[in-house]
């Protein structure tokens, strides 16, 4: 009874302590409270656009009196380092006198963020126009990309000779690559993502140490197993094997996030449907994630078609066009570009830049292919599909209707 009571005035005294606290309850606020400005989260104002060309032109002004007046100093370089430290400092200044350290801060960075961008914008448009300047007076000629340098040699004019044999050989090498790296590695992502478990640990450690794997590592990886012990012979095959070993990590790394980040309410739902799990990955999973995937294969496209130690290990040097990647060798663009640029003759550095050039070229290409297969969200259709729904919806209609007039007589016999 004791030990009754007990809880009893413990229950009595909690419930006494709840009811003394002032619990806070929501205030809603007055009808007619008046409301602040909204705020443009995308715009600026006309102040804040004078503070901001304010603190350039300063900075700029700061920058030429001490590179050209009162200091030794001098280079472009380090005139535009000590221009944008003056300009964020500057910028920061003139923001603190009307607004507090948090707003100053949240500025900052977005004027840090913004320049950062233009950077790296501007770092790729310098190296595009360097390369493209340094490399037209090749691009101009027609036979520079139908002809070989099996005729042509140093001192030879632009006029002769071409890169024809070493676009033939980067396509096939990075297209046998492509059909060994894109389903392999994909559905080694599939695996660690949804099977799982302590072999798939393993598999994710194994991949993400072989993305910092150095190329002349696997091109003497390939050089030593392929064709010291079966080949015998550089080829085509063995570089394009040598491209798959870069490519590999980078398609499984990258597809592997990509999978992750399919929401698992997806999943459950086709599983409340009564669907297996590999049909929800064939398709719930991989149409969510389509665009993360092209993605990910541009990436190790990217990767595989820079690459020139592998090549140059296991494929060799050649002036002649060889369609055949099991016999001979065969050269691939990076590789023309590093065997044109060491030569001291202007028309063959010439004939670099160029075969640089139109490897940019095929890069864009190929990313434009690869977003236009996947570069569509979960759900948008294609013209020809929203074609094949709306088909298929019309036979539905029609047979549903062809099924009233039965169901109507059918009505009509049944007693009332």
């Amino acid at each position: 009874m004791t030990t009754v009571g007990g809880r009893q005035a413990q229950v009595q005294r909690v419930s006494r302590i709840q009811q003394d606290r002032q619990v806070p309850r929501t205030v809603r606020p007055a009808p007619d409270a008046p409301v602040g400005p909204r705020r443009a989260v995308h715009t600026s104002t006309m102040q804040e656009r004078f503070e901001l060309v304010g603190a350039a032109v300063s900075a700029a002004a700061v920058a030429t009196l001490l590179f050209g007046h009162l200091t030794s100093m001098d280079g472009p370089i380090g005139w535009t380092v000590v221009a944008l430290a003056a300009f964020i400092g500057l910028y920061a200044l003139l923001v603190g006198l009307r607004a507090d350290a948090q707003e100053v801060k949240d500025r900052v960075m977005t004027v840090l963020l913004g320049v950062a961008g233009v950077v790296l914008f501007g770092a790729l448009v310098f190296i595009v126009v360097y390369t493209v300047a340094r490399g037209l007076p090749a691009l101009r000629h027609t036979n520079f990309f139908v002809q070989t340098m099996r005729l042509a040699g140093p001192l030879d004019p632009l006029s002769v000779g071409g890169i024809a044999h070493a676009l033939v050989g980067t396509l096939i090498q990075i297209s046998i690559a492509l059909a060994v790296t894109v389903p392999l590695g994909i559905t080694t992502a599939v695996f660690l993502n949804e099977v799982g478990g302590p072999f798939a640990r393993f598999v994710r450690t194994v991949s993400d140490a072989m993305t910092a794997l150095p190329s002349v590592v696997a091109g003497l990886f390939v050089y030593a197993s392929l064709i010291q012990i079966l080949t015998h012979e550089r080829s085509g095959l063995a570089a394009a094997l040598a491209i798959t070993v870069m490519m590999l990590p980078i398609v499984i790394r990258s597809a592997d996030v990509v999978l992750r980040l399919v929401p698992q309410n997806l999943r459950e739902a086709s599983y409340a449907m009564g669907a297996s799990r590999w049909r929800t990955v064939w398709h719930v999973v991989l149409p969510t994630a389509r665009s993360g995937l092209a993605t990910a294969v541009i990436l190790g496209t990217a990767r595989g078609l820079g690459e020139t130690s592998p090549v140059l290990l296991t494929s060799g040097v050649t002036a002649v066009l060889n369609k055949n990647p099991l016999s001979g060798p065969m050269i691939s663009l990076p590789l023309q570009v590093f065997d044109f640029v060491r030569s001291p003759e202007p028309t063959m550095i010439a004939r670099g830049f160029g075969t640089a050039a139109v490897l940019m070229i095929l890069v864009i290409v190929l990313f434009a292919l690869a977003r236009a297969i996947g570069g569509r969200g979960p759900g948008d259709l294609s013209p020809r599909q929203q074609r094949r729904v709306v088909a298929k919806s019309r036979r539905a209609l029609l047979s549903i209707e062809s099924l009233h007039p039965a169901s109507d007589a059918d009505a009509q016999k049944e007693p009332r």
